[in-house]
């Protein structure tokens, strides 16, 4: 598109073409994404009118061209199924225009009367600006228009407007660690909603993606019992870090509401130094036995909930399989098994030759380990061969990297809400994908 700064209020009935000149409606509306926290919304699309009266939902990555004039659409594919507004969504000029907001620099309250959206690097159109006027009332006349950046005013985040219900209609559709990060730009009681409204699982893999002093704060505000079921969700090395962020009693005392089964993994990392092999890796790697088949090992890799890193390698142990194991045997790199025929066994081509972590070796022993041997995974194993876990490279990066590092996280997209695809009748506009970026 040409343009780099368009006003909503203008678009408002432009006449929408396919890319052979042939008009398809006219623009009623702009859906936007509103974000969890101040930055600016992401532009979904256009709500366009076609000739029937039906309004259909038109993704801003299939618009080409914005001029005074008219709408241009690229060649691809657009639903036809009418348009029904998202619990995440706002229209721009069904919603935003005439919304009272306050100016965060004087204090001062204003009202929307036009927003302007703009294009990002990555193809992205953002509501940058927002045309805004100031409150009428009795001893003063209407005010003169001015355009202020969009975090120059506040009262039109999500969190403004939804509900509980609401945000977690939006969280559904976010990473873990997408929804730590919204999460704690949320006002503390809206923290506390969100919590108590997350199922035990959900609440795990949030937990696992948050700052030590989040963690800290949020978790205080769940009773026992539940801090106990939320600890038995986690992976026990993320559960041993947060309990090992609290008071000795405090800890003993939420081990002992756990699950024997589900405490005593945790309480062997804890009695581990934090910044050991031992204190940072995994009792739950993949192990099998010499006797499984490569189709086996590989139908675990293939696991999604197995993180990448600790889905690289397979461990070979003789029985028990639990951590801590029997005599361990070696590995089975992942790209090794995707060469070897399915019937194989595992016994057949472990790597018993890759050198091993203790429980005792420190950071910069675990640091060089990783370089000098290329891997994103190694096994933890005692000096009687019984093979306690394995340290991931993720595991090791949160150690090192500075504290709080999750909290300065600036990833592009992060926070955004509401990417996806619709699914329904489909209208071809020339050739090409769907290109659907709506969730």
């Amino acid at each position: 598109m040409a343009a780099t700064q368009v006003f909503v209020a203008r678009m408002a009935g432009l006449a929408v073409f396919g890319p052979d000149g042939e008009r398809i409606g006219k623009v009623r509306d702009v859906v936007v994404s509103l974000r969890v926290d101040p930055s600016p919304p992401r532009v979904l699309g256009l709500v366009v009118e076609l000739a029937t009266h039906r309004r259909i939902f038109v993704p801003m990555l299939r618009v080409t061209g914005v001029d005074p004039a008219a709408i241009t659409l690229a060649t691809g594919s657009v639903s036809l199924r009418g348009f029904h507004q998202r619990p995440n969504e706002a229209l721009v000029l069904g919603q935003m225009l005439d919304a009272t907001v306050v100016l965060t620099e004087s204090g001062q309250e204003v009202v929307v009367v036009d927003a302007a959206i703009e294009p990002t690097r990555s193809r992205d159109w953002v509501v940058g600006r927002l045309a805004v006027r100031a409150r009428r009332n009795r001893l003063s006349r209407r005010g003169s228009v001015r355009v202020v950046p969009w975090n120059a005013a506040e009262g039109l985040t999500l969190t403004d407007r939804q509900g509980t219900e609401g945000l977690l209609a939006v969280f559904e559709a976010m990473r873990p660690a997408d929804v730590a990060a919204a999460l704690t730009e949320l006002p503390t009681k809206r923290q506390y909603e969100v919590v108590d409204a997350l199922d035990d699982e959900r609440l795990a893999d949030v937990f696992e993606e948050m700052s030590e002093s989040d963690q800290r704060d949020l978790f205080a505000h769940l009773d026992s019992e539940r801090a106990a079921d939320v600890l038995e969700a986690m992976s026990p090395d993320d559960a041993a870090d947060l309990l090992g962020e609290l008071s000795p009693d405090e800890s003993d005392r939420l081990l002992s509401l756990m699950e024997p089964e589900e405490s005593e993994p945790v309480r062997r990392l804890l009695s581990y130094s934090s910044n050991t092999a031992g204190g940072l890796m995994t009792p739950e790697p993949i192990i099998l036995r010499p006797d499984a088949t490569v189709a086996e090992a590989l139908a675990h890799i293939r696991n999604p909930d197995i993180p990448p890193a600790l889905a690289s390698l397979v461990f070979v142990c003789r029985p028990p399989s639990a951590t801590p194991t029997g005599r361990y045997l070696g590995c089975v790199h992942a790209q090794r098994l995707l060469r070897e025929a399915p019937f194989e066994l595992v016994a057949g081509i472990v790597d018993s030759e890759l050198a091993r972590l203790t429980p005792e070796a420190t950071l910069p022993e675990i640091t060089r380990y990783f370089a000098a041997y290329n891997l994103v995974a190694g096994p933890v194993v005692d000096s009687e061969d019984h093979l306690l876990g394995a340290v991931t490279v993720d595991d090791l990066l949160d150690h090192i990297l500075p504290a709080g590092w999750r909290d300065d996280m600036t990833e592009p997209g992060d926070g955004y809400v509401g990417n996806g695809s619709r699914i329904g009748d489909v209208e071809q506009i020339g050739t090409g994908d769907t290109g659907a970026d709506r969730a």
